[in-house]
């Protein structure tokens, strides 16, 4: 009778093919420290370009005397966290944008790398519950790129932080020793951007202009949303339908930025990076674009940044790497000597002392294994669920759905899907004066419900336009009267002549991109309002 193999023989023989299998997963989940650093730089300056662009509608958008007085969000959500909804003075806010600003800044250059990240993260978190009704899959991406470098060492390359730790001896980031770095948090950030498009391929299949090529001339032809080369490119409809299919192409060939690993998966990244810089120059949807180019930075791994690095030496200036090395060298020590409190030493010694050193170092250890380890582990997961669950084909638990809740990182990723839009939409706000005459209180101009030569630029910005576009949906009535409430108020304060009652339209108009038939203007009135209460939100 056949003896059936020892537990030590079957180990033996799958310790081999366990190594391979360790190995082929940990090439595909590392990223380098050099691309963390330039991640790092990206998500700072992104930081900044998000509070000065939200700046602009500090007031309107995040105050007592804007279109969403706190009370109006107390009441129509039913939890709010955030820091921004504890006053409704602008000065209040603007503080608020100002620290924002400083810790931003403090991330960008590596100056206490992870404290900053995490606190960037919670402010912009802040900022974006104190008014839902602006927000888009942009400020979704950007919150979840901040998380996951919360997990990472942003700090280990050409940082303040690094200069410290080299100057004082420190104690450097886990993981930050070697060339790259490989754990759950790695793999996190990089099935982030995978996910985000798998599961928006997904919903695009549930319409039919994606997969009948007619998609991108839908978008191009939507006013409202183009600008730049985006208005010339309806002229070219076959360009347009081969886009639509490059698009859907990239979507579904986006696993293969896991799969692939080096110099094919660079190649792979640098196509999306071109699809979503050719957006930003034809597409008015703020940061999305850009801040999905950042998120492609960690997919970027180590050969290309060696080959990078040995064409400047080779090709640029005279030791260009160098002297640039020893500029942030020289500029971290000036910074760092600003600071009192140099890292915490490497704890050792003998003795009484020496053993309660080492007491806390494995304490902290194992703080830092569950932070490090465990919990991204954890998301990891929950992302994976939840983007599988957005698509249908499975749900997540009751207790990962709070948590997901609570993060803001449930992954919806339904931009321009099922499909894109098919009318060019603005807005009007016709306003009665008090002396006779009217004007669109909205615009400051004439009034007119004729479609614009340059849709576009009827809108402040593009949160104006999401904003707008929220408002004018069936399920936000009261958000209209808030919105009238506010061009009334707005408009007294800024004119001798005050508004009695204002009306705001929703107009739109449909084009056929390929036969180019265009229907007549429509109007859907959003509300009647009467202005002699406008004052009451800013008492």
């Amino acid at each position: 009778m056949a003896r059936s193999p020892s537990v030590a023989a079957v180990r033996s023989r799958l310790a081999p093919v366990v190594r391979r299998l360790s190995v082929a997963v940990a090439a595909r989940a590392a990223v380098d420290l050099r691309a963390l650093a330039a991640f790092r730089v990206g998500l700072g300056a992104l930081l900044i370009a998000d509070l000065l662009r939200r700046s602009r509608s500090l007031s309107a958008f995040y105050t007592d005397a804007g279109v969403l007085p706190r009370r109006a969000l107390f009441a129509d959500y039913s939890e709010v966290y955030s820091l921004h909804a504890l006053s409704g003075e602008p000065w209040a806010v603007a503080s608020l944008f100002a620290v924002a600003g400083v810790v931003a800044l403090a991330l960008a250059v590596g100056y206490r790398t992870r404290l900053a990240t995490v606190v960037s993260w919670l402010l912009l978190l802040s900022l974006q519950a104190r008014n839902p009704m602006v927000l888009n899959a942009g400020d979704s991406l950007l919150a979840m790129l901040l998380f996951w470098g919360a997990f990472l060492p942003l700090g280990a390359r050409w940082s303040v932080d690094s200069v410290r730790q080299d100057d004082t001896g420190g104690e450097a980031e886990p993981g930050s020793r070697g060339p790259a770095v490989a754990t759950f948090a790695s793999t996190g950030v990089l099935l982030q951007l995978l996910v985000m498009y798998a599961t928006n391929a997904l919903h695009k299949l549930e319409g039919d202009l994606w997969t009948s090529g007619e998609a991108v001339a839908y978008v191009m032809q939507a006013d409202h949303f183009t600008y730049h080369l985006g208005n010339l490119l309806p002229q070219f409809p076959a360009l347009l339908r081969a886009a639509t299919f490059a698009w859907i192409a990239l979507l579904f060939a986006s696993p293969l930025l896991v799969v692939l690993t080096g110099v094919p998966r660079a190649a792979l990244a640098s196509l999306f990076v071109g699809m979503h810089l050719g957006m930003a120059a034809t597409m008015r949807i703020d940061l999305f674009p850009v801040v999905s180019v950042v998120g492609f930075v960690p997919f970027f791994q180590t050969p290309v940044w060696d080959a990078a690095e040995r064409g400047l030496d080779r090709f640029g200036p005279s030791g260009v790497v160098a002297r640039w090395r020893a500029r942030l060298g020289s500029a971290g020590g000036t910074l760092a000597s600003l600071d009192p409190s140099p890292p915490s030493p490497r704890l050792g010694g003998h003795g009484r002392l020496g053993g309660l050193r080492n007491g806390l170092s494995a304490g902290v250890g194992a703080g830092r294994t569950v932070l490090s380890t465990a919990l991204p582990a954890v998301f990891v997961a929950l992302i994976l669920l939840s983007s599988a669950a957005s698509v249908g084909y499975g749900e997540v638990p009751d207790r990962g759905e709070e948590v997901l809740d609570t993060v803001e990182m449930d992954q919806h990723w339904q931009m321009f899907a099922p499909d894109p839009v098919r009318t060019t939409r603005w807005f009007a706000a016709p306003g009665a004066l008090e002396h006779g005459g009217e004007r669109d209180v909205l615009r400051d101009a004439a009034v007119s419900l004729d479609r614009p030569p340059d849709v576009d630029v009827t809108y402040p910005t593009a949160r104006w336009r999401k904003y707008l576009s929220n408002v004018g949906s069936t399920d936000n009535e009261r958000h209209r009267s808030y919105l009238a409430n506010y061009l009334c108020a707005e408009w007294n304060r800024t004119h001798a002549t005050a508004v009695e009652n204002v009306t705001v339209y929703r107009l739109y108009e449909r084009t056929d991109p390929y036969n180019g038939t265009v229907t007549a203007a429509n109007e859907f009135e959003l509300i009647e309002y009467d202005c002699s209460g406008a004052f009451v939100q800013n008492e």
